[in-house]
């Protein structure tokens, strides 16, 4: 299946996602804010239709995130449960990743710190998962 783009952007913050055949990846970019969250939780939610088995949302373009980030994220979290589709965090930045631990999200989500898996079409991430 060929992979679909749809590119959108916001003052300071965009997301971009891919359809694969059995899975999706979310590109989220830029800072993660008040001003941007609403704009980019639709986006978001789009992507959620019809996700596949799991979803990878990549935060290494991550600049900045404070709680409305961190809502949105929780948000898609809770749009996939009762569902067969399971969420991945990948390469979250350090300001990132000290946030969702510090707030005890780090146990809430599937986290992962490599680049290389999640960019290849197929793999099965939840196996290397940390």
């Amino acid at each position: 299946m060929t992979p679909q783009h749809h590119p959108g952007r916001t003052a300071g913050a965009g997301l971009t996602h891919e359809r694969f055949a059995d899975h999706t990846v979310v590109a989220i970019s830029g800072e993660l804010d008040m001003s941007s969250t609403p704009s980019l939780r639709e986006r978001l939610y789009v992507a959620l239709r019809d996700p596949g088995m799991y979803v990878i949302i990549d935060l290494s373009g991550v600049t900045f995130c404070d709680a409305s980030g961190l809502a949105m994220l929780v948000g898609a979290r809770r749009r996939v449960e009762g569902t067969s589709t399971t969420l991945i965090l990948a390469r979250p930045r350090p300001q990132t990743a000290k946030l969702l631990r510090v707030t005890g999200l780090l146990h809430a989500f599937t986290i992962h710190h490599s680049a290389g898996w999640a960019q290849t079409a197929g793999s099965d991430p939840r196996s290397a998962a940390a």
